[in-house]
């Protein structure tokens, strides 16, 4: 791959369609400017419409020229996801692009979505699984189209899936549950090649994470029921002089897997330098977990009744 990958080496991506989950701030916000600026055409998804229509505001006032819109979409609630999908299918058709980039982040205690699944793994997760699933004919009608998911460096992390409370109801642990949803969403990426493969989707799934990108997930998520700044909020502002990097920095093995000619199928990004922290995009280390294709199948399976959804049938037979 292009050593020390920057935005100077994102291609033109004039007349690629795009959806980035979560873009109304921080690393949604940073791929939607840079898509933005390379001439894509993107719609920034969020659930504050304020927070919407400002970062419409500043990606114009960037590139006064930006083919941009914005849609309001909870991935903590299965309506909201339907309810998008249909109206991008009816409205726009076909899809290049789809960033499934929205999270939270390590609430102390255990919160629920709309739907009844633990915050972590319905939002980080499930919403993403149900988004994809319900845009699969616009991305199988767009041109060379990719889908690009979120994890991070804590699925290697006492990270497991826990399919015998998979909702974390018996004793809620914030950072395995965190885990779990980013492991979740590493196997979803690499099941997702293989049904495509199998089934003729035509489609590059692929991966990455930020390393510690400075954004408020490090704090929006721990703060959560809490009247007071977390202890790792503390922690974070020691650490982020010596192990962090920026929102724009952390943004980049997104865009190198959305845009890049030699990202490939079922890869994952990372930063390189400081234990993966921060640093150029490379390679990133894919934990033992997430290699596990009998896991990854299983999970799809149990995913699809509680997300609502069902994908092509097609895929497994081809597979088998």
């Amino acid at each position: 791959m292009t050593p020390h990958w920057t935005l100077q080496d994102l291609p033109p991506q004039t007349g690629r369609r795009a959806v980035i989950t979560g873009a109304t701030g921080g690393l949604g916000y940073e791929t939607a400017l840079a898509l933005a600026g390379a001439g894509a055409c993107v719609l920034l998804t969020g659930r504050n419409d304020a927070k919407g229509e400002a970062a419409l505001q500043r990606i114009r006032r960037i590139h006064p020229r930006a083919d941009i819109g914005y849609a309001h979409l909870d991935l903590g609630s299965l309506a909201s996801v339907a309810g998008f999908a249909e109206r991008f299918l009816r409205e726009r058709g076909a899809l290049d692009l789809l960033v499934n980039n929205a999270g939270v982040m390590t609430p102390p205690t255990r919160h629920e979505t709309a739907d009844g699944f633990e915050l972590q793994f319905g939002t980080n997760y499930l919403g993403h699984f149900a988004l994809t699933a319900r845009l699969l004919p616009a991305l199988r009608a767009g041109r060379l189209p990719r889908v690009v998911n979120l994890s991070s460096g804590a699925h290697r992390l006492r990270a497991a899936i826990h399919f015998d409370d998979l909702q974390w109801r018996r004793r809620y642990a914030p950072w395995q549950a965190y885990a779990q949803s980013k492991l979740a969403m590493l196997l979803f990426s690499f099941e997702l090649q293989r049904r495509s493969d199998a089934g003729g989707w035509g489609l590059m799934s692929n991966a990455c994470h930020p390393g510690y990108a400075v954004t408020d997930l490090q704090t929006s998520g721990p703060r959560l029921g809490r009247d007071r700044p977390h202890p790792l909020e503390h922690l974070s502002r020691w650490m982020q002089p010596y192990l962090s990097q920026s929102a724009a920095a952390g943004a980049l093995p997104t865009l190198y897997a959305a845009t890049s000619p030699e990202a490939r199928p079922a890869g994952y990004y990372g930063p390189k330098d400081c234990f993966e922290l921060k640093g150029p995009v490379a390679e990133a280390a894919v934990g033992r977990h997430a290699r596990d294709a009998a896991v990854a199948a299983r999970l799809w399976d149990v995913s699809e009744p509680l997300a609502a959804v069902s994908w092509p049938r097609d895929a497994r037979r081809n597979a088998a």
